[in-house]
């Protein structure tokens, strides 16, 4: 079994809570905007770390990371992309994309939305942390927390970090 911790939208801002929150997580994963290097690099001295880069996110961030993570976690398909919309409104690229990938988990940020959603029809489960950093029109700053034991997602948790 992994326990994740997933964050998105940071846009160069960490809060302290995000260490204690994800303190018993396996990894964090980070759905693109991270704002700077730094960030980056104070996560992955925390826990491994997967991610996307983000539409705000400069070369030097871009450089590590890619901008569609398909990859397997225990028994389950994740694909991670920051610009992806949600079902069943999902972007066409991207829509496309989750097509020839036939993943179980399909993670994706920009929105700052919190959205857990399951798509019935691709059998695939949605989600979207919302925001953790302060830029973005969100009024509170969200986290998500879950578990991967085999084929199973499951002890989804979402975590308020207070307002923007």
């Amino acid at each position: 079994m992994k326990k994740i911790g997933l964050l998105s939208d940071t846009h160069g801002f960490l809060d302290d809570n995000v260490f204690r929150y994800f303190e018993e997580c396996d990894e964090v994963w980070h759905a693109g905007d991270f704002g700077n290097k730094e960030l980056v690099i104070t996560l992955q001295q925390f826990k491994p770390l997967r991610g996307v880069f983000g539409n705000i996110d400069s070369q030097d961030v871009s450089a590590l990371f890619p901008e569609i993570n398909v990859f397997n976690c225990e028994e389950v398909k994740v694909m991670m992309k920051h610009i992806g919309g949600y079902p069943p409104k999902y972007n066409p690229e991207t829509k496309k994309q989750i097509l020839i990938e036939m993943p179980q988990l399909f993670v994706s940020g920009h929105s700052h939305i919190l959205k857990i959603i399951y798509d019935e029809k691709l059998k695939c489960l949605h989600i979207n942390p919302g925001a953790a950093g302060k830029q973005g029109w969100q009024k509170v700053r969200t986290l998500v927390r879950f578990a991967i034991d085999g084929s199973d997602i499951k002890n989804c948790e979402v975590i308020e970090l207070g307002n923007r």
